[in-house]
């Protein structure tokens, strides 16, 4: 009697324990969870980090990262279509990894859908908090093939400020080189 009263005592301390302890996010665990594949994948190895988050994607059905990155594989070998249904489901399991938001507006911007490459730029930026500069850069980019040359000017001057050489140097190059845009106006 007096052992079945202690166990049905700690029952509830495991409960709140559990629950009070392990803030991780299902995307920060499966980051973990999945390192064996992302460093395949930021050593180079597109190939084998494909076969592995593939395999991964057909076991954790769920998981937003394996999906983000079969994605991030999938735009590295210019299978845009792919990598957009790919980073499409990472979204639709966890919405706020702005690295997918990047990755499908490269992806839309390669297929020179300029309006749906601005939608996802500006949602990487949103979800950076305008302090990455690739993101910043390539909203740009964007804009810049949608022929919104003040806005694009001040993308890449933002981005310059975040230290992005890249952006700098298109700063340098027509339509900018040599005209100055006004930096002021913030409606965009």
């Amino acid at each position: 009697m007096e052992i079945s009263l202690l166990v049905l005592l700690f029952i509830p301390y495991l409960v709140i324990k559990y629950h009070l302890t392990d803030h991780d996010t299902p995307a920060e665990k499966d980051f973990i969870k999945f390192q064996e594949g992302i460093q395949l994948y930021t050593q180079g190895q597109c190939e084998a980090a494909f076969r592995y988050f593939d395999q991964q994607v057909k076991q954790n059905p769920k998981s937003a990262v394996a999906y983000a990155y079969r994605g991030k594989c999938n735009l590295h070998d210019e299978n845009y279509y792919s990598a957009i249904y790919d980073l499409t489901q990472a979204l639709s399991y966890d919405n706020t990894l702005p690295g997918c938001y990047l990755d499908k507006g490269k992806a839309h911007l390669a297929l020179r859908e300029y309006d749906c490459a601005f939608r996802e730029f500006d949602k990487a930026v949103w979800f950076f908090h305008n302090a990455n500069a690739d993101a910043v850069r390539f909203r740009g980019l964007c804009r810049l093939r949608m022929h919104q040359y003040q806005q694009s000017a001040r993308d890449l001057h933002r981005a310059v400020e975040l230290g992005d050489e890249e952006a700098r140097y298109l700063l340098s190059q027509p339509p900018f080189y040599g005209k100055a845009f006004a930096l002021t106006d913030a409606s965009e």
